[in-house]
């Protein structure tokens, strides 16, 4: 429930409304948040606005895996060290990271930015899709990994990805069923996501 009109200054209730708006964050923690921030010097307070100022205008998107990074093509792209013909495709950036720290997997890397949920209006043209299909015929990709994410819209998404790479010569295989079922990549630990890796099935 939102404080009266004038019973705090405009300055502090649009702050509160505009973090009640982050996912995971409720008017109260919104609160919380902002009268912490009153609280705190100033340097950090204008640390932190630079930060969220640099996020926006320091990054970009990968223009071949549409990864977020500081430059394109990204660090993982550009390093000749891993194996050019296995890209991963994961729903978000969040999920490379996740990957990344088991240290189990040397390949590229693909992210949709999202998965396909008609019920919030997200179709697969709102997603890089499209740019993962150029790739594969672009590049000399011999498999494909589908890591989206093990619910309901990740399978939708994994199974119209399979029907558009259709009868191309590229192995197609799925992680391991060591996620549970409507969980999120980016939260599960290391050894879950080793054993997913070195699991992955045929998508048939």
């Amino acid at each position: 429930m939102s404080a009266p009109e004038g019973a705090l200054p405009t300055s502090v209730a649009r702050l509160i409304e505009e973090l009640s708006k982050l996912p995971g964050i409720g008017p109260k923690t919104a609160s919380r948040l902002t009268f912490y921030l009153l609280r705190a010097p100033d340097e950090q307070v204008n640390a932190l606005a630079e930060a969220v100022r640099a996020l926006k205008l320091g990054l970009v998107e990968c223009e071949r895996c549409c990864h977020i990074a500081e430059s394109s093509p990204c660090a993982i792209c550009r390093d000749e060290g891993r194996e050019q013909s296995v890209v991963c495709v994961v729903e978000d950036p969040l999920d490379v990271v996740a990957i990344e720290r088991t240290g189990a997997y040397r390949g590229l890397y693909h992210v949709l930015h999202g998965a396909i949920s008609p019920v919030e209006g997200i179709l697969p043209q709102d997603l890089r899709i499209a740019q993962l299909i150029a790739r594969l015929d672009r590049e000399p990709i011999r498999e494909v990994i589908l890591a989206t994410n093990p619910s309901l819209e990740g399978e939708t998404t994994a199974t119209y990805i399979v029907r558009q790479i259709g009868d191309r010569p590229i192995r197609v295989t799925r992680l391991a069923r060591g996620l549970p079922m409507g969980g999120d990549l980016e939260y599960a630990d290391e050894m879950t996501l080793i054993r997913a890796l070195e699991g992955r099935s045929e998508v048939q």
